[in-house]
């Protein structure tokens, strides 16, 4: 059985701001949630210790950087061996455009996110890392028109 941390109000009221806003200081964290620097830097530290929140990170807008098409890539496996699965999820995880590699159940084997700069990107990116990998049998892939929401806030 997994336990779960256990949150109370003040917990979700710092993980809420948090999740916003990574880069505000203990005092002003404090202020937004009506409680003591120091509680708030206790409060976070067991948050830390217990895996509830993860490392610091920035958010980098993909456009700013010229990459501009977003595209999921279903695939299909040859075989479903542990060895040919293992071989695959390494390849994935080596190459930095791919964002998110997840193994799903359905028609599909995989769901792939990258962001790429055009076509000619994730044709390269496709046809050198994805289907050249010897356990893939197929793939399909869908763009994104638009994106409509996209968070990386939990609801807590």
């Amino acid at each position: 059985m997994t336990e779960y941390f256990h949150l109370d109000d003040l917990d979700r009221k710092i993980l809420t701001i948090l999740q916003k806003d990574a880069s505000l200081g203990a005092n002003t964290l404090a202020e937004r949630v009506n409680a003591s620097a120091s509680s708030c830097w206790r409060r976070i530290r067991a948050l830390e210790q217990a895996g509830v929140l993860g490392p610091h990170v920035r958010l980098v807008d993909p456009v700013a950087l010229g990459r501009t098409l977003d595209v999921f890539c279903h695939v299909r496996m040859k075989s479903q061996g542990p060895r040919a699965r293992a071989s695959f999820q390494r390849a994935m995880e080596a190459e930095p455009t791919i964002l998110a590699a997840y193994s799903v159940s359905g028609e599909w084997d995989y769901l792939l996110h990258l962001i790429v700069e055009d076509m000619q990107d994730y044709e390269r990116i496709l046809m050198g890392h994805v289907l050249d990998h010897e356990s893939v049998a197929a793939t399909s892939s869908n763009f994104v028109l638009r994106r409509v929401k996209h968070t990386t806030a939990l609801p807590v």
